[in-house]
């Protein structure tokens, strides 16, 4: 099984919040996680906004940007990706750089896990069968 792993989730592999436990029960599953490569990159800047208000916390968000890439199974390069990425921020009037993630769980026939809640709104009516809250996610 492959699941998809958006930045709202990965930043909760480092980040403590009340969504950490979920995200890291995904971790401990053993199961397959792709993104689209720039999953990095919003991470990155999670990161950076985190420390903003925790310097304190400087050597852990090092340590989690070292190890992001070692918990995905495929950084998936986001230029494949861009075509339906766009046609579905078309279709659901959404910021295309979430759109990449849905894009890439559909290619791949798999769920999209997120923490994004106006994603999962806005997939209700078209695409509820493959988003998932990172604390409804099953094995």
């Amino acid at each position: 099984m492959t699941i998809v792993i958006d930045a709202s989730v990965a930043v909760h592999w480092t980040i403590p919040s009340p969504f950490s436990a979920a995200a890291e029960a995904i971790l401990r599953s053993g199961v397959a996680r792709i993104a689209p490569d720039f999953v990095l990159v919003e991470a990155a800047n999670a990161f950076w906004s985190y420390l903003r208000d925790h310097p304190d916390r400087k050597n852990l968000v090092l340590d989690g940007l070292e190890f992001l890439p070692r918990w995905f199974s495929e950084l998936v390069p986001a230029a494949g990706l861009r075509r339906s990425a766009m046609a579905l921020a078309i279709e659901l009037d959404h910021p295309v750089y979430d759109c990449f993630y849905l894009a890439l769980a559909e290619s791949r026939e798999t769920k999209l896990v997120t923490t994004d809640a106006r994603l999962i709104r806005k997939v209700q009516s078209s695409h509820a069968d493959v988003v998932v809250h990172v604390t409804d996610w099953k094995l």
